[in-house]
């Protein structure tokens, strides 16, 4: 993700949370946070959960479009309201978990659209497949149990024949469709 701070955003996150012009790490935290993908299946539409997402966000409040993001979905561990539609999910024709375990998005520019909202540019990779994805997201700093933590949210449409998910029968759009949405709302601290 690639993200620059305005000079009145950048003043404001270093005096919120209270550090000198050094680097912050914040990691994520998984109990408050969620990444939601919706799909349709013969015009009928779902949605699932990728969960125990582990992710690190290393902004330099001195150097912030040099930010370092890097997130991983350990696939076996996505939630969705039947377990058919789990089996099929991780099956070999879609994610094939067994073989690919995971799914990584690494950003390590990021750039400022207005007070709070950033794009980041990076590379997503599902499948042994890696792509470049730009990630808008918009930050949002507040105080929690007397530390500071940031409240990220975004939404970005992955089309998932890029990456190959869905082989054989599942590369039918008709019944399928390409576009994945992906919903995200999650919580970072120090």
């Amino acid at each position: 993700m690639r993200t620059r701070f305005s000079l009145t955003g950048l003043l404001s996150l270093t005096a919120l949370i209270g550090v000198s012009a050094q680097a912050a790490v914040w990691t994520l935290s998984p109990s408050e946070s969620r990444v939601i993908f919706h799909y349709a299946y013969e015009d009928v539409p779902g949605q699932g959960e990728f969960r125990n997402v582990d992710a690190t966000f290393d902004i330099d409040t001195a150097n912030p479009a040099a930010c370092n993001i890097n997130v991983t979905i350990p696939i076996a561990d996505i939630y969705v309201d039947t377990s058919e539609v789990k089996e099929y999910l991780l099956d070999v024709d879609m994610f094939n978990a067994a073989e690919f375990p995971t799914a990584t998005f690494q950003a390590s520019q990021c750039s400022l659209q207005s007070v709070n909202s950033f794009v980041a540019d990076g590379q997503l990779t599902i499948r042994d497949k890696t792509h470049p994805i730009s990630f808008p997201f918009t930050v949002d700093m507040e105080m929690h149990e007397g530390r500071p933590r940031f409240h990220l949210t975004s939404e970005v449409t992955v089309n998932r024949l890029d990456f190959e998910v869905g082989t054989g029968w599942w590369s039918d759009t008709v019944a399928l469709p390409n576009e994945i949405r992906i919903e995200v709302d999650v919580y970072s601290g120090q």
